[in-house]
């Protein structure tokens, strides 16, 4: 080809390319991601599940659940549970005496009638004016005795290990039955006890079959006010001194 026909060649316009309609063919990372997208994955997290949850620790009693407890009614007295999870000896000469002063700094709206003090568990049947009291008492109270248990044996730390459990006494006849676990519950521990356990308010209850001595000491817990606590529970009979808890079904 001469120098012209190159030339002529250059100066004429070039042909644009045909661009394809054919998409480009996506890597096998791509189709990899597309497919791990369109398919449902599995609930790895949130609601109910076989398996999930804190694991029950062998020999360890089941806590209390938390749930939205119950309305509480002024009518009803309560019965309270408070369980150590560190502290096993509530019930030593050093320490009860400190527990005993803190039971008895209850406050007008929130009242402790009857107690018994456990080697790792407080028992009490209390009154409230309102669901507000209950509550403020019972933290109030756990704390209270929190500070005076570690104060007695120089320690630190926490010593409740759950929350309190409560149960409201709706009947006569419950608030009878929770008065005899509760006044009597040394015996649920301890099957050869006798008498009247002296960590206990069973020296101040005054509704016993037969005659027992009272203390003169002030009394460590309040007056009843509740028609059930005062009155309604002896329609079903006084206690007797050798009566004993029958288990957990009492209220």
């Amino acid at each position: 080809m001469d120098h012209s026909a190159r030339a002529a060649t250059k100066d004429a316009p070039r042909r644009r390319r045909r661009r394809s309609c054919t998409p480009p063919r996506p890597s096998s990372t791509l189709l990899a991601r597309a497919l791990q997208l369109s398919l449902p994955s599995p609930r790895t997290w949130g609601g109910r599940r076989a398996g999930a949850g804190r694991k029950l620790t062998p020999g360890r009693r089941p806590g209390v659940p938390h749930r939205t407890r119950p309305l509480h009614i002024a009518a009803h007295p309560v019965h309270v549970t408070l369980r150590s999870g560190s502290v096993h000896c509530l019930r030593a000469d050093r320490v009860f005496p400190a527990v005993r002063r803190a039971l008895a700094a209850s406050h007008r709206r929130f009242r402790i009638l009857h107690f018994t003090v456990q080697d790792d568990h407080l028992h009490l049947i209390v009154e409230a004016d309102d669901p507000g009291a209950l509550g403020r008492g019972v933290r109030g109270l756990a704390v209270r005795v929190a500070r005076a248990v570690n104060r007695a044996l120089g320690r630190r730390g926490a010593v409740w290990g759950d929350r309190y459990h409560a149960r409201a006494l709706t009947s006569p006849r419950a608030v009878r039955n929770a008065l005899v676990y509760v006044l009597m519950n040394r015996r649920k521990h301890c099957e050869g006890e006798r008498g009247l356990d002296p960590c206990s308010s069973a020296l101040w209850f005054n509704g016993w079959r037969e005659p027992v001595a009272m203390v003169r000491a002030p009394a460590p817990v309040g007056r009843a006010r509740t028609w059930l606590a005062a009155i309604g529970w002896r329609r079903h009979g006084l206690l007797g001194i050798e009566e004993r808890p029958r288990g957990d079904r009492h209220r």
